[in-house]
């Protein structure tokens, strides 16, 4: 299949945006049959290639999911689990190789998009697109989040943290809370942290955005409540979960991505509002919220 105009290799943002509207004129003439592939450098974000993914043939028993940072860690795990129970999956991220890596394992399952959730102003024309490849959506999960440890209190440091896990967090929030509020139905699950329930000295943005992340769903959940809205939010807490995230000295209780994938789809099929991965991190959480005291 011939591929639209090739324009994006050599235009800077703004004008790609701009072309937005063609490009998708001429996926409709396509017929729609490749993948959508969307690359962006943090800072002059550029267009690299852009093809038209396949949408799915849904039946009653599928259901659509989209996965926020599917190229590692839980979210990969998670992924990998939703294809396996009959779901029809989006898988996003920034590293398309993982992605196009993930999708050869089920390509009838996985459809791709490469994005950057800290791309804010394209954030609804991404989730649209993929939705629609999807032919809906009934699921969406926030795995995505990023934090160092910043001893010297570098703010280049925690103004990444922030950009990610306050700012790409609250723009993909609003746009579920948004789209399910239209469709009558949906659930939103992302994962915080046991870290959001106290300070840190060793890495403050990343306490403090975790503590933003569960304040916030916890404010979509009364917004959902009072409007009696059936939408289902739920705020996965993991602790330490062997991941690149599991960062510093003297971790414990760490569990591998197995177990703690396994937990958070029990979290997910229950619906529960707050889940800590693993059980024990519960104990933790209560300590934390006596000493608070």
């Amino acid at each position: 299949m011939d591929l639209c105009p090739d324009w994006f290799n050599d235009v800077g943002n703004s004008l790609a945006y701009s072309k937005l509207a063609e490009l998708e004129s001429c996926n409709k003439e396509s017929g729609g049959s490749t993948e959508i592939r969307i690359e962006n450098t943090l800072m002059n974000k550029i267009i690299i290639s852009r093809t038209v993914p396949a949408k799915f043939t849904t039946t009653n028993s599928m259901k659509r999911a989209i996965v926020i940072g599917a190229t590692s860690g839980m979210g990969r795990g998670l992924a990998r689990l939703l294809a396996n129970e009959n779901y029809n999956v989006g898988i996003t991220g920034r590293r398309t190789n993982l992605l196009d890596e993930l999708k050869r394992e089920n390509p009838d399952r996985f459809v791709s998009l490469t994005f950057d959730m800290t791309d804010i102003s394209a954030i609804s024309t991404y989730m649209n697109e993929l939705t629609k490849a999807l032919g809906g959506l009934d699921l969406l999960i926030i795995c995505s989040g990023t934090g160092d440890i910043n001893e010297k209190l570098d703010f280049w440091i925690e103004k990444k943290t922030i950009d990610v896990n306050v700012t790409g967090f609250t723009a993909l929030c609003d746009w579920a809370f948004h789209y399910f509020e239209q469709q009558q139905h949906g659930q939103l699950v992302a994962i915080t942290s046991i870290a959001g329930l106290i300070g840190s000295r060793h890495a403050p943005a990343y306490n403090a955005t975790k503590s933003y992340q569960i304040k916030y769903l916890e404010g979509l959940q009364q917004k959902a409540k009072k409007a009696k809205l059936p939408l289902s939010i739920s705020d996965i807490r993991p602790g330490f979960v062997d991941t690149a995230m599991a960062k510093g000295d003297g971790l414990f209780w760490v569990a591998s991505i197995d177990k703690a994938v396994q937990q958070l789809y029990r979290a997910i099929k229950r619906k529960r509002k707050i889940t800590y991965i693993t059980k024990r991190w519960s104990i933790v959480a209560l300590l934390f919220r006596l000493l608070s005291h």
